[in-house]
């Protein structure tokens, strides 16, 4: 108990930290629309919950799956960062420095860690695949602004997900990745 709820509080004030920073930086608009930011916020919110359902003395199903949801969510972007958009782009000292290391590494770790080791998550199959559910609610509010809205209005496909119209591919390919994350976090 003692172990998760340092974790978990290390996760919650990181990301804090990384909010804090971020909104300065780049204005809630802009830093709000990443998954990066709406995953770690998430992950650190089921977090605080965990620490708030140890002081009751154990923790009930439901904070147990959303810590996994939370958790399968910021494991989503770390794996993004290393299969594809730091392959992608070649720009690792970006998307691995400032907050952006605390978002796309640390905390994911640490939330993995969490889980995995110090957080009883016994559950039934069926329940894992709410670890995806984060990747397909992003995952089309993200096609319907980069792709499917009027060309005049779509937001700037600053992921490259639909580089030469292969959206489909992408999105596919996220919630497999979402799905693989979900399962081996269960399994695990």
């Amino acid at each position: 108990m003692i172990a998760s709820v340092i974790l978990n509080a290390a996760l919650v004030l990181i990301e804090l930290g990384c909010v804090i920073f971020g909104v300065r930086k780049l204005g809630p608009k802009t830093f709000f629309r990443y998954f990066t930011v709406l995953s770690n916020v998430f992950c650190a919110v089921s977090a605080a919950v965990v620490i708030a359902a140890w002081t009751h003395g154990a923790l009930p199903l439901w904070v147990i799956l959303l810590k996994y949801v939370g958790t399968a969510a910021v494991t989503v972007t770390l794996l993004t960062v290393f299969l594809f958009l730091g392959p992608a782009s070649g720009q690792w000292k970006m998307l691995l420095s400032g907050t952006d290391l605390f978002m796309h590494l640390f905390c994911p770790l640490i939330a993995i860690v969490s889980l995995c080791f110090f957080e009883h998550t016994d559950f039934a199959f069926p329940f894992a695949l709410l670890g995806v559910l984060p990747v397909v609610l992003y995952g089309v509010w993200y096609l319907r602004r980069v792709v499917l809205f009027p060309e005049d209005k779509r937001m700037e496909d600053f992921y490259g997900f639909n580089k030469n119209g292969k959206w489909p591919i992408s999105m596919a390919l996220m919630f497999l990745l979402a799905f693989g994350v979900s399962v081996t976090l269960w399994a695990v």
